[in-house]
């Protein structure tokens, strides 16, 4: 990527700047805008190359890849904020694949008038979690729309990885007899979200779980190759995943609540909000369905690590009732799980 130092060219306005149609219309400013800030915070040998795109070495296993796009509002909550969510959304995805997220495509649109440090906010944090996540941006877009277009910024993000394990690991791999086990506390991300929305407070801040789960998933993957099915629960929470897998399996999936973690600062937020938790978006959990024979080794690694310390087992998988999730509820009775109907939180992701 060429450097643009003549002594007549200003610096961005980092703290009172904001983008203008000019950063997109691929002369100067938009030079300015990439070096002073993509460039700056993102540069790894690739991106630096300053090509249209990036050539990446060649790989020896299977290739997976997966394409996100991220709207949130608000941009900035307790936990994270767009950027990290993109990349951490982007890693996640690759990893449910059973592979190891290696690089990631980047493209932005950004809204006439958006604030130059909160673009600048957004860049960094992404740098951060890609560090964090051990992957690389590699290439990129950015376009400008005209004010009331857009909402500040959507970034839209493609992943690139290579497969850890030859097992067909799918949603359509799921058996009965298996069983299930979650990494963490359900609705954490969902209700950040809307408590910041709705500004709203209670004793303790809810934050989002956004965090990268690649590193979790090869140590289980290390141990236990043949797991059968890996999914981040996001849009439409634990339950809507779940539903998702008992069609695509063709099997029946029964819960047990009482062991399905929920923290009590959530769960006290979503009875006063009318939200059932197992329908709230999380951005840092997976669901793991393997042979029961495994399931104990899967937990005691997933226990041990950062981003699994909450985990457990949730239930099994059975030939009873397939297409459908059941529950055990806390009161010994049992209820249907059914998909989500309708919107419970729009743009949380």
């Amino acid at each position: 990527m060429s450097s643009i130092k003549p002594s007549y060219v200003r610096h961005l306005d980092l703290k009172g700047g904001r983008i203008e149609m000019t950063h997109g219309a691929g002369g100067l400013a938009s030079a300015q805008l990439i070096e002073e800030i993509f460039a700056r915070h993102f540069t790894n040998d690739w991106l630096d190359e300053g090509h249209d795109g990036a050539v990446l070495p060649p790989m020896k296993r299977p290739i997976a890849v997966s394409c996100d796009a991220h709207v949130i509002s608000p941009l900035f909550f307790p936990g994270g904020d767009i950027g990290r969510l993109a990349v951490c959304g982007t890693v996640n995805d690759v990893a449910m694949c059973g592979a190891k997220p290696l690089y990631i495509a980047a493209s932005f649109i950004l809204e006439e008038g958006f604030a130059l440090s909160d673009l600048n906010k957004i860049v960094e944090s992404m740098a951060k979690s890609a560090k964090e996540s051990h992957v690389a941006i590699v290439t990129g877009d950015t376009k400008v729309v005209e004010k009331g277009h857009s909402d500040g910024i959507y970034i839209s993000t493609t992943g690139i990885g290579e497969k850890i394990t030859d097992f067909p690991i799918s949603g359509k791999n799921a058996r009965p007899g298996d069983v299930i086990l979650i990494s963490g506390s359900m609705g954490d991300h969902g209700t950040a979200i809307l408590s910041k929305r709705e500004n709203m407070s209670f004793l303790t801040e809810i934050e989002s779980d956004t965090a990268p789960l690649n590193d979790l998933i090869e140590k289980v993957l290390s141990a236990v190759p043949d797991i059968h099915v890996l999914r981040d629960p996001t849009r439409g929470g634990l339950a809507a995943t779940l539903n998702e897998i008992a069609h695509q399996s063709g099997v029946g999936i029964f819960l047990n609540e009482e062991s399905i973690p929920v923290k009590p600062s959530v769960a006290a937020a979503c009875e006063f909000l009318g939200l059932d938790p197992l329908f709230v978006a999380n951005e840092g959990k997976v669901i793991v369905i393997c042979n029961p024979n495994d399931a104990q080794k899967v937990l005691r690694i997933m226990k041990v690590h950062p981003h699994g310390r909450d985990a457990a087992i949730i239930g099994e998988v059975t030939q009873e009732n397939a297409g459908f999730v059941e529950m055990k509820t806390l009161l010994g009775g049992r209820r249907s799980v059914d998909w989500l109907n309708g919107e419970q939180l729009p743009r949380i992701c």
